[in-house]
């Protein structure tokens, strides 16, 4: 079942982008959207590190690596899936190569200590409102939060059995991120509000990592009676 309506957007011909792909999140990401048919491009910024996690995906999953700007500029979405600690630097590098485009953001800023995973303050209020602060220039939307890398990245899972939320204030930027979603085999977007309200989307991903210490699983979401 989609929550998509009949005239979504075909977004099978976009080619996606990765900052931070040489990661768990975004190699999983990466796999996934490159067994979906879409052209991937991993960034980094070493070029060959970005290569060698391009090469690493598996088979029938096909993407080539670049330094992050290159990724930027040639991507027509791009997914920002870079540690919290260089998400600032980051993006602040990467302003006029961003400028006119889609930027999937899927940062948590998470502290961790002996009790486990918590939500960091973060002074724009969300990774995603400090994304949209930093690039002007660009749509920011908030994607792609409570995907289990571990499952991205498993050759023997074929579905991946969760919703994707996807939060932003510009109504063709989110249909689009959230036919994305629909593209990945058992995936599925669903609108989760305006980009204001990232912060608890994000921050949730410590109760999911709570979740999968003591269930020794990797829990996502699903949203019902839509």
């Amino acid at each position: 079942m989609s929550t998509q309506h009949a005239d979504a957007p075909d977004v099978s011909g976009l080619s996606i982008g990765i900052l931070g792909g040489t990661g768990d999140q975004g190699k999983g990401l990466a796999r996934r959207f490159a067994l979906a048919g879409h052209e991937v491009i991993i960034g980094s910024r070493n070029a060959e590190r970005a290569q060698q996690a391009a090469d690493s995906l598996g088979e029938g999953a096909t993407a080539r690596g670049a330094e992050n700007a290159a990724v930027a500029r040639e991507a027509d979405v791009v997914i920002v899936a870079v540690p919290w600690d260089g998400h600032k630097a980051t993006l602040e590098s990467l302003r006029a190569e961003l400028a006119g485009k889609i930027v999937i953001d899927c940062v948590n800023p998470l502290g961790f200590d002996k009790q486990g995973a918590y939500a960091l303050p973060v002074e724009e209020g969300s990774a995603a409102q400090q994304a949209a602060a930093i690039l002007p220039d660009s749509t920011v939307v908030a994607a792609f939060h409570h995907v289990s890398a571990v499952v991205l990245l498993d050759p023997e899972i074929d579905q991946v059995d969760l919703d994707v939320l996807v939060l932003g204030d510009d109504r063709e930027a989110t249909n689009t991120v959230q036919a994305l979603a629909d593209r990945v085999k058992g995936m599925r977007g669903v609108y989760g509000g305006r980009l204001r309200n990232a912060h608890q989307i994000e921050a949730l991903t410590a109760n999911l990592i709570s979740i999968n210490r003591r269930y020794k699983a990797h829990a996502g979401l699903r949203v019902t009676d839509v």
